[in-house]
């Protein structure tokens, strides 16, 4: 219950939002149908029960749902009475009240929305609650109290609620929830792909929240990879997806793209020897990449915060990539480019998580292959070339190394050959996937599909 007052001899007591009978509904669906318990896995929690007895019957429910056992009036009365929610006598006469009040069982999820609506807006009357009484203590930046504030309401808005620690059985209540969908649904635990197949089959997709690097000295293709990802799943996935190109401008990395999906030369398309039979090719490719949601950014030293900033104003978000981290700052003061670089990778990984998408990022590598002897062999990447930063291994999910041996190698073979070294995959496996290069139009491809073009 909140009060405000505008006046010494004026007060307003105001009632926290909730609904009553939307709680009792809820309940009593249970009841009369304990299946309905399964439907409402991932659209409900106990916690959005106002009422603190109501939480606990659902609770109670739900530990009778893990341990496989029928919910019914007399199996959740025993477990409330264990529990000390409820005398026999008390226990028995609400539960019947509950059933026998409850519209209709069908409606459930309808009054699930209600309730968890409900709680929302009191989530929202604590937040703003804080936000208040931080702007009020002026303890901190303001453009620290401001982010702080947005990034609290833009919690509400997905869904996600700074919360205590959670029990174990909360959590195995999600994920009971989780298990129901990729049961039905075999390609729901599979991540965004990057349609490069062998790839995919090592990272089973990019997972929602992972920090990915793609690591690679100038010149093997570490951008053009991730245009190429990045362009794969705008059209593949019908999600939308958000470039940051901080060295190259916004005309700079369309007319790559073009060049990718028409398999027109990149230098005709920069110098405009372009000739009769590629117009066509040309205008279908930018028919496809228009109908995509592909979205780009081509600010110079945008930090953290301001492309976090952009992306909570883009509805459906599949995929962040940023090229590259190295011409990143950080929101902070900081004189060391090692921390710096520690400040912005950090700052990366809780972007991914909070809005719950694949962040991939291009850095560069240090001179160290260059250095090693021993043949071409020994000048593929390892994690330990990543430049600037340990932080950089430390913080991301996956890092992938590009490595063409026709970078250093003459031989015309070489030229059309990639690999793809997974050298860190928190998900799983790590290994080196072949890809075919086609420099002239600054794409990679499946080997299968290299020769299926061809």
């Amino acid at each position: 219950m909140a009060i405000s007052g505008s006046g010494s001899d004026s007060l307003v007591v105001r009632q926290l939002p909730y609904s009553l009978e939307a709680e009792q509904a809820v309940l009593g669906a249970i009841i009369l149908d304990s299946e309905k318990i399964n439907e409402l896995a991932g659209h409900i929690t106990s916690e959005d029960f106002f009422v603190e007895k109501h939480a606990k019957i659902y609770d109670a429910a739900y530990e009778l749902f893990i341990a496989n056992s029928h919910i019914d009036p007399v199996t959740l009365l025993d477990m409330l009475v264990k529990k000390d929610v409820y005398s026999q006598e008390a226990g028995n006469a609400y539960i019947r009240q509950l059933a026998e009040n409850t519209p209709s069982i069908s409606n459930v999820l309808d009054y699930a929305r209600i309730v968890h609506d409900k709680a929302l807006l009191r989530r929202l009357i604590k937040v703003s609650e804080e936000i208040s009484e931080s702007a009020y203590s002026q303890a901190e930046d303001t453009q620290f109290i401001l982010d702080s504030a947005e990034q609290k309401v833009f919690s509400l808005t997905q869904g996600f609620v700074t919360q205590d620690f959670s029990h174990i059985k909360d959590i195995i209540k999600d994920y009971y929830g989780v298990l129901q969908t990729i049961t039905t649904d075999k390609n729901a635990s599979r991540g965004i792909p990057t349609n490069y197949s062998s790839l995919d089959n090592i990272l089973v997709g990019m997972a929602p929240s992972d920090l990915i690097i793609i690591g690679g000295r100038p010149g093997m293709g570490k951008t053009s990879f991730t245009m190429n990802i990045a362009t794969n799943v705008a059209k593949y996935s019908k999600k939308a997806v958000a470039i940051f190109s901080l060295e190259m401008s916004k005309l700079q990395i369309v007319e790559r793209m073009l060049s990718g999906e028409a398999r027109i030369d990149s230098y005709k398309l920069h110098t405009g020897e372009i000739e009769e039979e590629d117009f066509n090719s040309l205008a279908q490719a930018a028919i496809a990449l228009s109908q995509t949601d592909l979205y780009v950014d081509d600010s110079s030293g945008i930090t953290v915060s301001g492309m976090r900033s952009k992306l909570r104003r883009i509805e459906n978000l599949g995929l962040v990539a940023i090229d590259y981290l190295q011409l990143m700052h950080s929101d902070k003061r900081i004189d060391n480019r090692v921390l710096e670089i520690g400040d912005i990778t950090r700052s990366l990984k809780i972007m991914a998580k909070d809005l719950n998408v694949p962040v991939l990022v291009c850095t560069q590598l240090s001179r160290s292959p260059e250095k090693r002897t021993g043949g071409n062999e020994s000048k593929k990447p390892q994690l330990s070339d990543l430049r600037d930063s340990g932080s950089i291994e430390q913080d991301a999910d996956v890092v992938l190394m590009l490595y063409r041996d026709g970078y250093y190698n003459e031989d015309p073979e070489a030229q059309n050959r990639a690999e793809c070294l997974v050298a860190k995959n928190r998900h799983g496996s790590t290994g080196t996937i072949s890809l075919g290069w086609e420099g002239r139009f600054t794409r990679f491809v499946d080997i299968e599909k290299r020769y299926e073009d061809n």
